[in-house]
């Protein structure tokens, strides 16, 4: 046998890289921390559309307040605002509805010998509730 036609095998060298274990252990805690991370960040974006919720009370009470000046009376309802009696309109049809899609809610007269109220029923639409789920008034 000829030496020249033996070929000597070395071992290859071990290519670099992860396991699939490494992989899928990535993978988890890549989940595990957008879950909380996400999780933060949608309760702040509701929380964003609450204090939104309470600004549009803000304006459309002033935008109440504008109608009366120029009618002589307070609205009938939230609707009135949107038609061209006196000066206006005093409001678009999307400023009557909330942040998260529900119709404000107006009173004429209002309770406690107010003239007018509007609330704002929080995230769930429904009277009462905590947090994002918060009425919020205009005599606040």
């Amino acid at each position: 046998m000829n030496k020249s036609n033996l070929r000597t095998t070395r071992p290859l060298p071990r290519a670099a890289g992860f396991t699939l274990m490494e992989m899928i252990a990535v993978i988890v805690l890549l989940g595990i921390v957008i879950t909380i991370v996400g999780g933060g960040m949608m309760n702040t974006f509701g929380g964003g559309k609450w204090k939104a919720g309470t600004i549009q009370v803000k304006k459309l009470s002033g935008s109440v307040e504008q109608y009366q000046m120029s009618v002589g009376s307070y609205p009938n309802s939230l609707e009135d605002l949107t038609k061209r009696d006196g000066l206006g309109p005093y409001a678009k049809d999307t400023d009557l509805k909330d942040p998260f899609g529900h119709p404000f809610v107006y009173k004429k007269p209002g309770d406690a010998g107010r003239d007018f109220d509007i609330i704002f029923l929080g995230k769930d639409g429904k009277p009462g509730g905590d947090s994002q789920d918060k009425d919020y008034g205009s005599w606040e």
